[in-house]
């Protein structure tokens, strides 16, 4: 796939690459290898679209090279989006076996059309598809977090689903919060324009879109401190729960503590005990015993503790 980069991304051969205008190339690692000589870009460090953990950008003596690691947004548990790239003053290579990069470089070609055609406005609009989905995804976890939130609020006995729902939420964010950190030093790589292929007055998309990663990053690193502060609620939640069942067991023992004592009395059956032989003593045992277990309640009731 080959573009060359005017109003719109418009396909062409790449015979048509050697115009002057800038380009965009989507090739497979094999494609790579057999066409790279042709785009006479001074390679120093060979972009391994096999090897790929991280974004990032390296430059070379006439070239920049790097790589990007994308995480699937619709399901994090996935293989993250890999591919390489390859870029000098004349256009950029995507190294790509995998289709995701092809996938976002259709999306440019439907969605944006550019008074001012350049490399420069082709790698902003490109950013920009890699994230276009994120600020909604914060925004559906901070409503997420609410609810769960609330919920521990109001109905402690039904939470433990939602718990572990925080729990991949607060890995999903660490995932994005790792991906926004390294998005943000290849813009500052881009933005250093060491190899002088940008113009001047356009190094101020890198700049504008590294602001944008750095807002994303603060909210996802806001966001995973929520789910600190609802899992410590919950926590809380537990102890108050605890603290409650401490309290009733606590209350229990000591109304039986005086009627273990009566029992252990009368259960020493000695032969002189007097109340043994009397008619009313097993009634007034009872009696008393009522008593005291009514009187320790409404003492503790009056206290609170129950």
């Amino acid at each position: 796939m080959y573009y060359l980069i005017k109003d719109t991304l418009e396909e062409c051969t790449q015979e048509d690459l050697r115009k002057g205008i800038p380009y965009v190339a989507v090739l497979t690692t094999k494609e790579w290898q057999d066409e790279r000589a042709g785009f006479d870009m001074g390679i120093d460090l060979e972009p391994d679209s096999k090897n790929i953990h991280n974004t990032k950008a390296e430059v070379n003596y006439d070239s920049l090279t790097g790589t990007f690691s994308i995480p699937n947004r619709r399901n994090f548990d996935e293989e993250e989006w890999h591919f390489a790239f390859a870029m000098d003053e004349k256009g950029i290579v995507f190294i790509d076996d995998g289709g995701y990069a092809a996938h976002l470089i259709r999306r440019v070609k439907r969605a944006k059309k550019w008074h001012i055609p350049s490399l420069e406005r082709f790698l902003y609009d490109f950013l920009e598809q890699i994230i276009y989905r994120d600020l909604s995804i914060l925004e559906g976890y901070e409503r997420e977090l609410d609810q769960i939130e609330t919920l521990i609020q109001t109905r402690e006995g039904e939470v433990e689903e939602s718990m572990r729902r925080v729990n991949d939420i607060r890995g999903e964010l660490r995932d994005l919060r790792i991906h926004y950190d390294q998005m943000i030093d290849l813009c500052q790589e881009l933005e250093e324009n060491e190899n002088g292929f940008f113009k001047q007055e356009n190094v101020r998309y890198f700049h504008l879109f590294a602001n944008r990663m750095t807002r994303l990053y603060d909210s996802a690193s806001s966001l995973r401190d929520f789910t600190m502060q609802v899992r410590d609620l919950y926590q809380a939640q537990l102890d108050v729960k605890q603290n409650r069942i401490m309290t009733v067991l606590t209350v229990v023992t000591t109304i039986f503590m005086p009627l273990t004592l009566i029992a252990g009395w009368y259960g020493m059956n000695f032969r002189y005990m007097p109340e043994l032989d009397s008619p009313w003593g097993y009634p007034i045992v009872i009696g008393v015993s009522l008593l005291i277990a009514i009187i320790s309640l409404v003492f503790f009731k009056k206290k609170k503790w129950l």
